[in-house]
């Protein structure tokens, strides 16, 4: 059940502004970004940070972003956020093979060595305690520069900030997140769990 509940989205006018940003990557807006209006300068700051980290600066895709947000939310397990980054990945063009594939990144084919090793970077990044090593940095320069890096770990950062928001919220999952979860996450044991709504 959730924590706290989501206000609505006409609660506080630049928030409901900004939040049109998530009309483009999820179809509609989070209920983790309506329950952060209890306190409007958290929402509009999250929302603008969000913007920031996801913006497509180059080599480091939208839909790669994504996946890096799905992997460091499998990590913490937050159901939520595995939910809406495979959501978002699917939105912003991943390919098909690597949507039904995603849980195994390291050894399919249609992951390439670099998405590899931005992607064993989020899961390492993502454990605790921290597992990001001399080996992490090594192939991660293979791939990738200073700025490519940053960008990654903004990504990954972002979602520590949301797996602990939303599982410690019990946010309610909203529909178009659950299809999208179910499709491609469903075979391998994704489920709502606390994030329901069938109570607040």
């Amino acid at each position: 059940m959730a924590l706290v509940k989501p206000l609505d989205p006409n609660h506080d006018i630049e928030t409901k502004k900004l939040a049109e940003f998530f009309n483009e990557t999820l179809g509609f807006c989070p209920n983790s970004v309506l329950t952060m209006q209890h306190r409007p300068a958290i929402s509009k700051a999250f929302i603008n940070l969000n913007k920031a980290v996801m913006a497509n600066e180059g080599r480091v895709t939208s839909a790669l972003k994504r996946m890096i947000a799905w992997v460091s939310s499998n990590a913490t397990g937050c159901r939520y956020c595995q939910a809406h980054a495979i959501r978002a990945a699917e939105r912003y063009g991943a390919e098909q093979e690597q949507l039904d594939n995603i849980w195994e990144y390291r050894t399919h084919p249609a992951f390439s060595e670099a998405e590899r090793a931005a992607l064993d970077f989020s899961l390492a990044a993502s454990q605790i305690p921290n597992a990001v090593n001399v080996e992490i940095k090594e192939r991660l320069y293979q791939h990738w520069n200073e700025g490519e890096i940053v960008e990654m770990l903004g990504v990954i950062a972002l979602f520590g900030y949301l797996n602990r928001w939303n599982d410690s919220m019990g946010t309610s999952i909203e529909d178009g997140a659950v299809e999208s979860a179910e499709q491609y996450l469903g075979k391998t044991g994704w489920e709502k769990g606390k994030h329901d709504g069938s109570r607040y």
